[in-house]
């Protein structure tokens, strides 16, 4: 009796072990990613003896904020083809460009035969998609944005798709360094003359300038985004 007590004493003293984080090193950051199951699958093959079963799971990860990968895992029991598929997912990761909480600019991202668009949605749109393309969107930190799902409807392609789009999005910033020119060359003076006829508009007389300073840039790529949102 007294040994039985003893153990249950020592059990109740045990220090229990909290839960282990999601913790992945990207770029020298420490990220904690969530997972998200999008499809699981049975598949089946046709051998001599009869048929051997086995699992497919499709599964998006991310951090909720900039880093989003998509993984694919095949296994004979569930437990282990989810958990391939989180691992092949944290080995696709990359980040996201995003102005604010949506995106960009519109996109269209392909893959197969599957179409996705994806277009910038004004503060407070919230998520516009279906299921494989919102498990996406939000692990990648998109909180306003507005999808259109063309073509398949098979949830691996339309999740290809979606990580195709978002691999094409480019913010000023990363337009300009990429071309080597300032923000207003490269959208044509645009927030100039947008400036100019809302002045006209206004019947205030404009003065010519003969070009747009860098401290114009940040106007130049705020203004393209509310027309965009617009």
């Amino acid at each position: 009796m007294m040994g039985t007590t003893g153990s249950k004493s020592r059990r109740r003293g045990a220090r229990r072990e909290s839960p282990r984080r999601n913790v992945h090193i990207i770029d020298n950051n420490e990220v904690e990613l969530t997972e998200r199951v999008v499809k699981m699958s049975r598949v089946a093959k046709v051998v001599k003896g009869g048929r051997r079963f086995s699992f497919n799971a499709l599964t998006v990860v991310g951090d909720n904020a900039n880093y989003v990968g998509v993984g694919f895992g095949k296994a004979k029991e569930v437990p282990e083809a989810i958990r391939k598929s989180i691992e092949d997912g944290k080995k696709n990761l990359f980040k996201v460009p995003r102005q604010g909480n949506t995106i960009p600019h519109e996109v269209m991202g392909k893959y197969k035969s599957a179409r996705v668009l994806l277009k910038p949605g004004a503060p407070g749109t919230g998520i516009i998609a279906g299921e494989a393309v919102r498990a996406v969107v939000e692990l990648a930190g998109i909180q306003d944005v507005l999808t259109k799902r063309l073509g398949s409807s098979n949830a691996l392609n339309i999740v290809k798709a979606t990580i195709d789009a978002l691999k094409q999005l480019e913010t000023p910033e990363m337009s300009k360094e990429k071309r080597g020119i300032t923000l207003p060359k490269l959208f044509g003076d645009y927030a100039r003359k947008r400036r100019e006829e809302k002045l006209k508009e206004a019947g205030i007389e404009v003065t010519p300038k003969e070009e747009n300073s860098e401290a114009e840039s940040q106007e130049v790529s705020e203004t393209m985004h509310e027309e965009e949102l617009a």
